[in-house]
């Protein structure tokens, strides 16, 4: 298992990054690897961060202003190789269409439920580990 794990984290919302950094702790379960967060407010940091490399898995707010993760995602899925996957937060359980059609491998609602939220993370750095062996 590598040493740690990378999380970029956008929302514009410092509320809504510290949620996340909340609810998943130091790490969202024993069998993923330690979680650094990186944290953006804005689109241009974003994609700064991703042209890097290095991140791990995106969690996207899909309530940020002027863009939502929602169509950030999909930005991203069309223009970034080898795409890290993302987890979109969504307003509303009725936007998970959306967030299908945005390609988010995974989508949870907000406020952030921690347990929820760390499921879902560790299943998405279990995988992007999975794919790396």
């Amino acid at each position: 298992m590598q040493a740690t794990a990378t999380v970029l984290v956008y929302s514009d919302n410092a509320n809504t990054r510290e949620q996340v950094r909340l609810a998943t702790g130091r790490r969202p379960a024993p069998d993923v690897p330690v979680v650094e967060f990186l944290e953006c407010a804005t689109v241009p940091a974003v994609l700064r961060e991703l042209d890097r490399g290095g991140i791990d898995v995106c969690v996207l707010d899909g309530e940020a202003t002027p863009m939502g993760g929602m169509g950030l995602c999909r930005q991203i899925k069309d223009e970034i190789f080898e795409c890290p996957p993302v987890l979109l937060l969504m307003g509303r359980p009725q936007d998970a269409w959306l967030a299908t059609w945005s390609r988010a491998e995974a989508a949870v609602t907000l406020p952030v439920e921690p347990v929820e939220f760390a499921s879902a993370l560790a299943s998405l750095l279990r995988q992007k580990s999975a794919l790396n062996v």
